[in-house]
C-alpha cells in the first residue's frame, strides 16, 4: 500500500506526513473513529515507512511496497512490527517442546492464522478470536520484552494494538508502564472504535487522531478502484449499504469475486424485502416470526447486521421518494418500482421511527444481544408502526 491507497482521511494523513517528514512522530498514538475507516491501514503504512529500505523513500509519497522490508510487513513477518489483537489464552501457554503439541493448541493456532490471512486480504478488517477474553497480560509482557531490544535491520519498532478498548485491566496497567517510559526506538499505535473504554491514563499518554466515516463519493471511488468492472447499480448499492465502512465494502467485493456477478448481499437484501412483505401482510405475519427464528439459528451476526442494514437502506429510499417522488440517487436503484409501491401503499408512515428502530436492532445485534429476541421484538414493533395510519 501507499498513502495513495488510503481512502479519505486527508487531514489525518497530512498531519502524519508532516510529522514523519520533520522526524517529529509522537512516541504513541491513539487512532479512533468508526469501524472500517482505515485506522489500521494508516498504522501499517506508518510501520512500512519507518522501515522501508528504498533509497528514494519519501514520507510524502509513502513506502515503496516492493522492498524486502515492505513485503515482510505485508506478510506479517517483519521482526520490527508487532500486531496485537484479542487472542485465545491457549496460544500464550508454555508448551513443553518434548511433548507432542496438543489438539487444542493446534486448533487455536489454525484459527489465529485464518484471521491473519483474512487481514492480509482485507486491510480494513480487525481480527479477534471468538474465544478470547480480550488482549491478555502475557501479550503485553511480550511487548515489554521486545521493546528492550533494538530494532533489527535499522528502522523503528512499531507496536500496533488493535481494539485497544479490549485490553484486560492487568494488561492495560502493564502497557501504561511501558508508555510512561517509552523506548526511543518504539512507536506505539493504539487503535480503537470505542476510545472511552480505554484506560484514561493510557489515553492521556497518546496523541489522538480521529478518523471520520468515509464519504459516499469517496467510497464509490474506492469500490471502482478495487473492482473496475463493477456496474453502477452494484457500486451504488454497496456504497450505500456499507455506510462509510470500508471493511464491509472489501468483504462484499471479495465475495462478489468468488460468487460471480451478483454479490451475496443482494440475496440478503431480497430476503429482507420478502420478510418485510410478510410483516405487512396480516395473513403471513406468522411466517415473518418463523423466519426470524430460522434466521437467528442459521446465520452469523455480521449477516444479521447486513439483513437489518438492507431494511434500513430501503426505508431511507422510501423516505426520499416520499419527500421527492423524482429523487434519483436511491440506495436500491434496481428496485425503484418496489420503493414507489411502498410509498403509495403505506402513505404517512413514520419512516424516521422505522429507521431508528432498525438502527437500534443493529446496535443490539452488534452488542451480543440474543438475535431471536432482538428480531422478534423488532418484527412486532415494525408491524405496529407501519400499520398505524
Amino acid at each position: 500500500m501507499s498513502w495513495n491507497t488510503i481512502v479519505g482521511q486527508e487531514q489525518q494523513v497530512r498531519v502524519l506526513k508532516k510529522a514523519l517528514s520533520k522526524n517529529r512522530l509522537a512516541h504513541a498514538y491513539l487512532f479512533t473513529g468508526p469501524d472500517g475507516t482505515g485506522k489500521e491501514a494508516v498504522a501499517f503504512e506508518i510501520a512500512r515507512i519507518l522501515n522501508c529500505t528504498d533509497p528514494g523513500l519519501s514520507p510524502e509519497s509513502g513506502a515503496c511496497d516492493t522492498c524486502l522490508s515492505c513485503i515482510r510487513v505485508n506478510r506479517f513477518m517483519h521482526p520490527n512490527i508487532e500486531y496485537v489483537f484479542p487472542v485465545e489464552a491457549a496460544l500464550l501457554e508454555q508448551v513443553d517442546p518434548s511433548r507432542k503439541e496438543n489438539k487444542r493448541l493446534q486448533e487455536a493456532r489454525e484459527r489465529y492464522q485464518a484471521l491473519i490471512e483474512e487481514k492480509k486480504r482485507n486491510p480494513y478488517y480487525s481480527p479477534a478470536m471468538e474465544r478470547s477474553m480480550g488482549i491478555l497480560t502475557d501479550q503485553v509482557v511480550m511487548l515489554q520484552e521486545k521493546a528492550i531490544l533494538s530494532p533489527r535491520e535499522g528502522g523503528k519498532k512499531v507496536f500496533i494494538i488493535s481494539q485497544a478498548e479490549r485490553l484486560h485491566p492487568s494488561a492495560a496497567n502493564k502497557l501504561l508502564k511501558l508508555l510512561e517510559e517509552p523506548p526511543p526506538h518504539v512507536v506505539f499505535i493504539l487503535v480503537s472504535s470505542n476510545p472511552d473504554a480505554v484506560l484514561p491514563t493510557i489515553r492521556s499518554r497518546c496523541q489522538p487522531v480521529l478518523f471520520g466515516r468515509i464519504a459516499p463519493a469517496e467510497l464509490e471511488s474506492a469500490i471502482t478502484s478495487i473492482c473496475p468492472e463493477i456496474n453502477d447499480t452494484e457500486r451504488r448499492f454497496i456504497a450505500g449499504f456499507c455506510r462509510g465502512n470500508l471493511r464491509i465494502a472489501v468483504d462484499l467485493l471479495n465475495s462478489r469475486d468468488q460468487a460471480g456477478t451478483v454479490p451475496p448481499m443482494l440475496g440478503i437484501r431480497n430476503q429482507a424485502l420478502d420478510y418485510l412483505r410478510n410483516v405487512l401482510s396480516p395473513q403471513r405475519f406468522h411466517e415473518a416470526i418463523g423466519f426470524c427464528e430460522e434466521l437467528s439459528k442459521t446465520v452469523s451476526r455480521p449477516e444479521l447486521v447486513m439483513f437489518l442494514s438492507s431494511l434500513l437502506l430501503f426505508f431511507q429510499d422510501v423516505l426520499h421518494r416520499t419527500l421527492d417522488p423524482g429523487f434519483p440517487d436511491l440506495n436500491n436503484p434496481d428496485i425503484t418500482a418496489s420503493v414507489d409501491r411502498f410509498v403509495k401503499g403505506f402513505p404517512g408512515r413514520d419512516l424516521y421511527r422505522a429507521s431508528s428502530l432498525t438502527e437500534e436492532a443493529i446496535r443490539a445485534i452488534q452488542g451480543n444481544a440474543s438475535p431471536l429476541l432482538v428480531l422478534a421484538a423488532y418484527t412486532v414493533e415494525i408491524k405496529t408502526l407501519l400499520h398505524r395510519a
